[in-house]
């Protein structure tokens, strides 16, 4: 639960790098800072191997490649965000005299200054990447040790001097040596004073450990003191230590770029909070929540025009003007006023009359208002979005031991609550479930979903459509049986589907068009889509039971095509097919004195047409049962769904 809030402090109204977006919603900008680690360890490159999956870059290569990719997604995706590549252990020494001043940093280099990156940024850290002899040349490691205190120190002023009001600021520390100051008290206790001077500052240092061939990296030995694992009531505590990143060796089937990748990709997920709201579990006892959205479709996000038509593409200021239709004459803000349309006229409101309509209905909440067994919601009423809430210990001291305290309760007694919702200023009222959720954890320990509660707005009756009718053919026993045996063979091994391993390929192309023109690359020919299926593999483990299967399929069905074309009191229908059941008319006025059958008009409630019956027939029905037939056709119809019921 720690991993949601870490990132998600409260927002302040001093701070000057947060920005309104078109939600009106503040953007939370992140300052990202790697600091990787040069050695003769990190730049021993594995041992060569004629797998196509064993690793060929070093540690610190492989770093970099991260770095730069990273670094490719995020002048796209997230373009207010900074960015910053520090090399420590290098022989050679080169900082910016903005952000040393009068002080020295020896055996850190700044390769990339902490700032939103730029074109020429990406393409020389590619060109970095890609020039082995330039790299060898930048990245010769020094004979002295690595000086922590300095390292942290030199974080310090890069992040004081380049976003000191940014509220997400983080160091990315990539290293292969767990104890960097060997037995020296006094230099681990400089360092632990420095890493808790970048605390203090609202820095968040994570580690991503390398561990060497033969010698595992232990945390105990040094950055135990360093890296704090955080604390649901602590929202200033730093990140959990992350698992340390394997070193592949030959014909290992993970390779270390693929694990730093995954793992940093993982902590750089932008989250950000979408409404921060009272929950009000009865009269007097209320926490504060925050809300988030954890599965969203993602889109293309056009954050500015550019104007190509000169020699330099430039990015156009827009402005907007709204002019009158017969003289043109620009409309001011004071002379446009708000309307309504109500028979065929215009009824005007004044700006305090429609503040006054829009908050009618109270001011953002979650307001609990019961309790129901969770078996009483439905598949079919998760229409929207659900919403996942988390609390708060910014308006409500002790938010997180109540929160826990109801969701552990729900989750126990398999209920869930029914909630009034507001999500923000404006919005229309709805009644929501909050069913809990359980924490998951996946390999290795690894939380995958927190545990919390889940809102879901339950639908409205006009938001439910009724199915279209269809005609479905009962299945035996061993069509049943064959058809278990096809999703046997075509379900993934250990049932690992995770959706983030399949990007949206539109999406994908359309950044890989625009990293292209950005960065003068050639034009792809076609985009990558991960979510076509594997034909081959799919014949190769389903081909021979699919085709057993239909070929079943289509002998069953030309059996009951004989059967049904036979006289309905042949003694070989009733032994080899039911009969069909009999058509119901629903034309008004029809079947009265039919007399039908329970099994019929249970037929007509599942399929949704017993409103088509007539009157006559619901009547005469109830009549049977001696039920009432008093009423409009609306009653009738609702004393025969409760009679199933």
């Amino acid at each position: 639960m720690a991993d949601l809030s870490e990132n998600n402090k409260p927002d302040s109204d001093e701070d000057e790098d947060e920005e309104i977006d078109d939600t009106g919603y503040k953007t939370v900008k992140d300052a990202v800072l790697f600091a990787i680690g040069v050695s003769d360890s990190m730049l021993k490159r594995p041992p060569p191997s004629e797998d196509k999956k064993a690793d060929r870059d070093s540690p610190t290569s492989a770093a970099l490649k991260c770095a730069y990719q990273l670094m490719q997604q995020r002048i796209i995706s997230n373009p207010n965000d900074m960015m910053g590549i520090l090399l420590f252990g290098t022989e050679d020494t080169s900082f910016d005299e903005v952000n040393a001043g009068d002080l020295s940093f020896p055996h850190c280099y700044l390769l990339a200054d902490l700032d939103v990156p730029a074109a020429s940024d990406v393409k020389r850290l590619r060109d970095l990447v890609e020039n082995e002899d330039e790299a060898d040349m930048l990245l010769a490691p020094s004979k002295e040790g690595v000086n922590m205190a300095n390292l942290l120190f030199c974080a310090n002023q890069i992040f004081t001097t380049k976003a000191p009001n940014f509220s997400s600021r983080r160091l990315f520390l990539v290293t292969d040596d767990d104890n960097p100051v060997g037995d020296d008290k006094s230099a681990k206790d400089n360092a632990v004073t420095r890493a808790k001077d970048l605390y203090d500052l609202g820095v968040t240092i994570e580690l991503f450990p390398i561990s060497k061939p033969g010698h595992g990296f232990t945390r105990t030995k040094f950055y135990d003191d360093i890296i704090y694992r955080a604390s649901p009531l602590d929202l200033d505590a730093p990140a959990q230590i992350s698992s340390a990143a394997k070193t592949a060796s030959s014909g290992d089937g993970i390779t270390l770029l693929q694990s730093l990748l995954s793992s940093v990709n993982s902590k750089a997920a932008p989250r950000r909070a979408l409404f921060n709201l009272p929950l009000e579990i009865g009269p007097g006892l209320t926490i504060g929540i925050k809300g988030y959205i954890m599965i969203k479709r993602q889109t293309a996000v056009k954050s500015c025009y550019v104007w190509v038509g000169g020699e330099k593409a430039q990015i156009a200021i827009s402005t907007t003007t709204q002019m009158v239709d017969d003289t043109a004459r620009a409309v001011e803000k004071t002379e446009v006023r708000k309307a309504y349309k109500f028979g065929g006229e215009a009824v005007y409101f004044t700006p305090e009359e429609m503040k006054q309509i829009r908050e009618c209905f109270g001011e953002p909440v979650i307001r609990i208002i019961g309790f129901k067994p969770l078996s009483m919601l439905p598949i079919w009423a998760n229409t929207r979005h659900p919403t996942f809430i988390y609390p708060s210990e910014t308006d409500y001291i002790g938010s997180t031991r109540v929160f826990s305290a109801l969701q552990q309760k729900l989750l126990k007694d398999k209920k869930m609550g029914i909630a009034w919702f507001i999500p923000r200023k404006n919005a229309n009222p709805v009644i929501a479930a909050i069913v809990p959720g359980a924490e998951r954890l996946g390999p290795g320990d690894e939380q995958i979903m927190p545990p919390g509660l889940w809102v879901i707005p339950l639908p409205f009756a006009d938001d439910i459509r009724q199915n279209p009718e269809t005609k479905l053919m009962k299945t035996t026993g061993e069509l049943t049986d064959m058809m278990r045996m096809v999703i046997q063979q075509l379900q993934l091994p250990k049932a690992s589907y995770d959706p983030a391993r399949y990007p949206n390929p539109s999406l994908q192309w359309f950044y890989r068009i625009l990293q292209a023109i950005a960065l003068d690359e050639d034009l792809p020919e076609k985009p990558e889509d991960k979510t076509i299926p594997r034909y081959k593999q799919i014949d190769k483990r389903a081909g021979d039971y699919v085709i057993k299967w239909g070929k079943a399929l289509e002998s069953e069905y030309q059996q009951r095509i004989k059967l049904s074309k036979r006289p309905a009191d042949s003694s070989a229908s009733s032994a080899h097919a039911t009969p069909l059941p009999k058509r119901i008319k629903m034309e008004a006025g029809a079947g009265a004195g039919t007399g039908m059958t329970d099994e019929q008009m249970a037929e007509a409630n599942d399929r949704g047409n017993v409103s088509k019956l007539s009157v006559g027939v619901l009547r005469e029905w109830l009549g049977v049962r001696k039920l009432s037939t008093m009423g409009k056709k609306l009653d009738l119809v609702s004393r025969v769904q409760q009679y199933f019921e």
